[in-house]
Formats: structure tokens, sequence, C-alpha cells
């Protein structure tokens, strides 16, 4: 009888660390938090400089702005400049940006982009536009 119980209460453990396992990714998928590390921010630098060879590079993370717990890193803002970008429409090079991060976009909420050739950055006034205020989600 005490034999049966704990088995029960073994296996019961073992079904609960395989189900953590095997969903950790949905479990934190719609906020990773870090305190120092920032590992998204990190990944989406290095992506973005491998694949487009950037003059100009810029990540904010802007999560800090919205509803999400501190150290969230779930909201970016991206400016790039690259040559890559000449003769590709605007649609084109977020669609080559969204696809150079698909595995970030599993867990980053927003993501705001602003793909320039290096002729545009030169006629604009060389600033990122500003991020609306939060509003608050559904919970307004």
């Amino acid at each position: 009888c005490v034999w049966s119980v704990l088995f029960r209460f073994v296996r019961g453990m073992f079904q609960l660390s395989r189900f953590i396992s095997q969903h950790s990714l949905l479990l934190s998928r719609r906020f990773v938090m870090s305190k120092t590390k920032k590992p998204i921010e990190k990944s989406i630098v290095l992506k973005l400089k491998n694949a487009f060879s950037p003059t100009v590079l810029q990540v904010l993370n802007e999560s800090n702005q919205h509803n999400v717990p501190k150290g969230s890193e779930s909201h970016f803002r991206i400016l790039i400049v690259s040559e890559q970008f000449d003769g590709i429409s605007l649609l084109k090079r977020h669609r080559s940006v969204q696809h150079c991060l698909k595995e970030e976009l599993m867990t980053v909420h927003a993501l705001s982009i602003e793909a320039k050739t290096p002729s545009q950055w030169e006629a604009s006034d060389k600033s990122t536009a500003q991020s609306p205020p939060c509003m608050g989600g559904a919970g307004r």
C-alpha cells in the first residue's frame, strides 16, 4: 500500500517534470525576462549585423514603457540602414528583417522596424520616430 502511493507520487512528479520541460517555451513565450544579460536583444543585434552589414543599427528595448514585468524583452524598436535595401520596397525590407528574426519573434510581442537605404538615411534628420505611449493593452 505504501509502495503504491510512493510509486504514484514519483510517477506524477516525473510526468510534471516532463510536461514543464516540453512546454517551457510556451510557458515563457509571451514575455521573456532577463535582469542583465538581455539575450533576445543581443541575438537581434548579432543576427541583423550578420545578415545585413548595416551602416547604422539601433535596437531599443522599449518593454519598460509597457505593462510588462521588469526586465522583460517583449517590445523592440529597430532602426537599420543597409546598402542591401537599395532597390527593395519597404514591405520587402520589413519582411527580410522579420524573416531574419523569426526565432526571436516567437517570444517578442511587438516589433517596430525602420529599414532605410544609406541615401534615405543621409537625407533624413538621422533620428528615429518616437513610440506612442502605451495604452495599457486590453486592460485600458
